[in-house]
């Protein structure tokens, strides 16, 4: 199989993930500053989400046009990484619900930590399925930012129970890494 079609559904359903997300937004009770103030928050967090799904369809997307070859192992990392990116509008509505609170931050974070092993599983069934020649395998190298993230991501964990707003920037730094789509995958398909 080819990734053609493994792209295009991923792309439907980040699609549907960032509508549904856009759609837990609460608008402002009325027209004033303080309605506006009022669902800042939830604003804020809809950001960082819509941000984590941005750099997982973008990071997907080069990782992919390294990919040649698509295995029944590929296939199921890549829904098992979809699945995680699915929970996000779960997470979004349960902070605008319960506030930033431990257990919604943490949960958050839980998420980051699935889908971060899920992406590292992609990679890995990518350069299973190709070889020593996968130009996935030659990108990635050690793949420092990944366990970078990983790492951010457990530390902020338990820190969500001791200041949920520590894990909270914790996850925006980590964001923060990722930001400029993995050059990685474009100098490999420059080679």
């Amino acid at each position: 199989m080819k990734p053609d079609r493994l792209n295009a559904l991923t792309d439907g359903v980040v699609a549907i993930v960032l509508t549904i997300m856009v759609l837990e937004l609460k608008i402002p009770e009325e027209p004033s500053l303080g309605a506006v103030v009022a669902v800042l928050p939830m604003l804020a967090a809809y950001l960082l989400a819509f941000i984590y799904v941005a750099i997982y369809w973008n990071n997907h997307h080069h990782m992919m046009q390294s990919a040649h070859k698509v295995t029944g192992a590929v296939l199921w990392a890549n829904h098992s990484l979809l699945f995680c990116l699915t929970l996000f509008p779960l997470m979004i509505r349960w902070i605008d619900e319960a506030g930033p609170t431990p257990w919604p931050v943490a949960s958050f974070g839980l998420v980051l930590v699935a889908a971060s092993i899920c992406y590292v599983l992609l990679e890995r069934a990518l350069v299973a399925a190709e070889g020593d020649s996968s130009g996935v395998k030659t990108a990635v190298g050690r793949g420092t930012k990944e366990w970078i993230s990983f790492c951010g991501y457990v530390a902020a964990v338990p820190l969500s129970f001791a200041s949920p707003f520590v894990a909270i920037a914790i996850y925006v730094a980590v964001a923060f890494l990722w930001l400029i789509p993995d050059r990685r995958f474009v100098r490999g398909l420059q080679r």
